[in-house]
């Protein structure tokens, strides 16, 4: 089944929200799960970690699991690998959480499937560091590169 695509609204949507929760930032700088914290921080971003194998990421509370998250916290971006993403999709609904974004590799049939008939709004298939801004260079030429192949959502 190919993945429905993430309309362009959904992702300025998601975006415009200052708090975001995220599934699977790392302690370790080196993976992707950190430096996308660490960007979204460096971003302004209000963010609220989740994993549940550590309890403080750069002196931020981490959360170990999404019904432990403050009420006001209504979106999610999921960085974890395929095999948790239907269950913290599942988790989310349940918290009431309305918009979430599955990292592109993160993403399930099953997992977008669920998202969807519960009404989430959804990002999926895309690369969060080609869409927050101030976009890096590198990030900028890959979604340069997606509008030059008609690839970009609309």
């Amino acid at each position: 089944m190919k993945t429905p695509k993430a309309t362009l609204a959904d992702i300025k949507q998601f975006l415009e929200a200052r708090k975001i929760a995220i599934a699977g930032v790392s302690r370790n700088p080196q993976k992707f799960g950190y430096q996308v914290f660490n960007e979204l921080k460096e971003r302004g971003y209000e963010l609220y970690p989740v994993n549940p194998n550590a309890d403080k990421i750069d002196d931020l509370q981490v959360y170990s699991q999404l019904s432990e998250l403050p009420e006001e916290v209504k979106h999610l971006l999921i960085l974890t690998s395929r095999k948790w993403t239907e269950k913290l999709v599942m988790e989310a609904i349940a918290k009431g959480i309305d918009h979430i974004w599955i990292q592109q590799m993160s993403d399930t049939p099953e997992a977008v499937k669920i998202a969807r008939e519960a009404g989430v709004r959804l990002v999926t298939g895309q690369c969060i560091f080609m869409w927050a801004e101030p976009v890096k260079i590198i990030h900028k030429f890959h979604k340069t590169m997606k509008k030059i192949f008609g690839l970009l959502p609309k």
